[in-house]
């Protein structure tokens, strides 16, 4: 039998083994930002926050964290609120997607995905209902 060449691939096949599986002081550490990011939120001219919990169910994320603003006044106050409070921490967004104009502003933290919308983004895309599995972690009315 030849030895294999190339590198060798690890999968869930072998049991994990030589895989680093997530570590519950990280998981930790980013349902407290999703919970720091509601306080923030909860600071703002936002209403009805809500922290959903998708880890079981997303492999790009693990919390949704969802908000609305009034006008695209708020939905820049709110945004830039949370911007500039985690920015204070340390905390840089990933990447910022959509305007205040557009009605919908997505701020990805990793593993924390924010989303801000004005009222009619919210009810047109549903998350929350597309989300349904998703236990809820935190309600801010």
């Amino acid at each position: 039998m030849r030895p294999q060449e190339g590198p060798i691939i690890e999968s869930s096949i072998n049991n994990g083994a030589g895989l680093s599986a997530p570590s519950v002081a990280s998981a930790a550490a980013t349902r407290d930002l999703a919970v720091r990011i509601a306080e923030i939120i909860a600071e703002s001219p936002a209403a009805d926050t809500v922290v959903l919990d998708i880890h079981e169910l997303s492999s790009f994320a693990d919390y949704f964290v969802i908000c609305s603003g009034e006008n695209e006044r708020q939905l820049r106050a709110i945004a830039e609120t949370i911007t500039t409070k985690l920015a204070e921490d340390g905390v840089r967004p990933h990447r910022v997607e959509g305007t205040p104009a557009s009605g919908w502003v997505v701020m990805d933290y990793g593993d924390a995905i924010v989303h801000v919308f004005d009222a009619d983004q919210r009810d047109y895309y549903r998350l929350e209902a597309l989300w349904a599995e998703a236990p809820t972690l935190l309600v801010i009315q």
